[in-house]
């Protein structure tokens, strides 16, 4: 059949754009044909073997206990409001959906629906699982993989990985997020202004303010009202909707940006992997049928593939461009504060990622505390080894520093001794640090 040539350029470029959202489908990944290592993988096999069993009186008391097998804090507890959920009919601003995360494994729940789960696998990146609470207790409990996810999760939203996100909307009345005013996927970047449309915060934050809190009234099909300066500084959300049907009554401003801050380090890291597992898959494939023998380091494209990876990592892990805190800082919750600081790795004298600043800055150190995630940790081989070489370059002044010339001396040294001290890199001579 004749097609015109316009025609089959359209093919071809829907062809290539369908071939790159899929690429985590395709071999070495093959991601929803591989079965997934991850957390909640594991504690369906314990369930399943009769070794763990869960308080399933509840759906808030089944939640407790998988917190507590995934080893997420309940003071991580975040609330949003916005339609933005495979479980849109249950969630709205009278009834939030609630979501706590640890550092490989996130959890949500709206009330009268189903648990939603998501562990990270150390190659796949983000499993998402539905636990329905309200089987009949004499039926097993089932992880059910939920493919339906990745329409948020898997594309559009995310660098073409599977990915975790908090989304900043302009949410209407009901909660519906206007599509005409667009959102934005937050992360440390993210200036203070465009966070938690749709979303409820507690915390103190001075003269500035967010979009969280409040509603919009829509003016015509493009114009708006979001009466932001109502959702400033808020203690209390009970003048929002019945805080008794939840256990906590919070939405913390710290919590909200470290999960930010965290779930967008999560997907460069997940996404330099993928990167770099398919490169080499490549590069193997490719010798193989050129009849050349196998090379066990990367060459050519796939080296530098590999080194353009790394260096999304290492600007992901060290802070580069993060947008500074309003003018006199943040306060939240004690509570979070306390449970996410004592879970962090220390140093010999006494230093972690997650030691927290909080005036100018979310952390006192700039150096992502996920060089401690299961995803790190199993990053692809030449790819970890760029990126801990990288590191050190930085923090020792090597040529790469000028690069990252908004990390001061002493704070590289206080770096370059947790790094260190906590195994993340070799142990070395250290430098003297002050401050």
């Amino acid at each position: 059949m004749f097609r015109s040539p316009l025609a089959f350029v359209w093919l071809v470029f829907a062809s290539v754009v369908l071939r790159a959202e899929n690429e985590y489908e395709e071999e070495p990944i093959a991601y929803s044909q591989t079965a997934p290592r991850d957390a909640a993988a594991a504690l369906q096999r314990q369930l399943d073997a009769g070794r763990v069993t869960l308080d399933r009186r509840d759906a808030w008391s089944l939640l407790a206990g998988l917190l507590k097998q995934f080893k997420i804090p309940p003071e991580s507890q975040v609330m949003v409001f916005s339609k933005t959920s495979k479980q849109n009919d249950h969630i709205g601003p009278q009834s939030p959906r609630v979501v706590y995360f640890g550092m490989d494994a996130y959890v949500g729940y709206a009330q009268g629906g189903s648990i939603e789960v998501s562990c990270i696998d150390p190659k796949l990146g983000p499993i998402f699982y539905l636990l329905d609470p309200q089987v009949e207790a004499s039926q097993p409990l089932r992880f059910e993989r939920d493919s339906s996810c990745l329409s948020c999760h898997g594309g559009v939203f995310t660098p073409q990985v599977p990915g975790v996100l908090v989304r900043s909307v302009v949410p209407g009345p009901l909660g519906h997020p206007l599509m005409s005013q667009g959102s934005v996927v937050v992360d440390s970047s993210t200036e203070f202004s465009k966070r938690w449309g749709g979303w409820y915060v507690t915390g103190r934050h001075g003269q500035a303010l967010h979009r969280g809190n409040v509603t919009a009234v829509e003016k015509s099909d493009q114009v708006c009202e979001l009466p932001v300066e109502k959702g400033a500084n808020v203690q209390d959300l009970s003048p929002f909707f019945d805080l008794s049907a939840y256990p906590r009554g919070k939405s913390d401003i710290v919590a909200l940006m470290v999960l930010e801050h965290q779930t967008g380090v999560q997907n460069v890291l997940t996404r330099a992997n993928h990167g770099a597992l398919r490169a080499m898959h490549r590069q193997h494939a490719l010798r193989r049928e050129l009849g050349e023998p196998p090379s066990p380091q990367p060459v050519g494209s796939a080296q530098r593939i590999i080194e353009h990876a790394a260096k999304q990592v290492l600007e992901a892990l060290l802070f580069k461009d993060e947008a500074p805190l309003p003018e006199g800082g943040i306060e939240g919750e004690e509570d979070f504060q306390t449970a996410f600081v004592q879970a962090g790795r220390r140093s010999g004298d006494g230093r972690s990622l997650r030691d927290l600043q909080l005036r100018s800055r979310l952390f006192k150190y700039r150096c992502s505390y996920m060089v401690h995630s299961l995803t790190f940790e199993h990053l692809q081989p030449h790819l970890k080894a760029r990126v801990c070489s990288g590191l050190e370059e930085i923090l020792q002044e090597g040529p790469l520093a000028a690069e990252f010339a908004w990390l001061g001396k002493a704070e590289k040294a206080h770096i370059l001794r947790i790094l260190r001290d906590t195994g993340v890199l070799p142990k070395g001579r250290q430098a003297g640090a002050e401050g």
